[in-house]
């Protein structure tokens, strides 16, 4: 008689969001269960409440809930009246498949590095979580690629 044993081999996943502000590089981050329009809404609201008096400017990617029916309905409420230029949220998008173009990809590669770094100390998915949230969360970087959006937008 053949013997079965049942293997279980979950795969943990973890979605962050990530934001570089671009007049002082910290990176703002948040942890959400999947990358889709409502999280994406939710994100842009988190970001907003750390700068309730500052226009801000979502520079990103192609994904499609970036461009998706939750972050436009958002844009309509949140800008609700105004004209363009006083728009309180504006979302810009890259060249399509030009991560190059993004700081935001520089910032979670050292975040990935750092993990690797740490490989031996991290004993459970909770741990590597916990440590990458707390090494990128209001991080500091310094990257050149930000004043080609900052500094033409000043």
């Amino acid at each position: 008689t053949r013997i079965e044993i049942p293997i279980d081999n979950p795969k943990f996943r973890q979605t962050y969001y990530g934001a570089l502000n671009a007049t002082d590089q910290k990176f703002h981050v948040q942890a959400y269960d999947a990358g889709n329009g409502e999280n994406t809404v939710s994100y842009m609201k988190y970001v907003q409440s750390l700068y309730p008096t500052s226009k801000i400017w979502w520079v990103w990617d192609g994904a499609k809930y970036h461009l998706g029916e939750n972050v436009k309905n958002y844009l309509k409420e949140v800008n609700c009246g105004l004209e363009p230029s006083d728009w309180k949220v504006e979302c810009i998008r890259f060249a399509p498949n030009a991560p190059e173009q993004n700081p935001v990809e520089n910032a979670w590669a050292i975040g990935k590095n750092f993990l690797r770094k740490m490989f031996a100390e991290n004993k459970s998915f909770q741990e590597v979580k916990n440590r990458f949230f707390n090494f990128m969360a209001d991080r500091v970087f310094n990257f050149e690629k930000v004043t080609w959006y900052y500094e033409a937008s000043t």
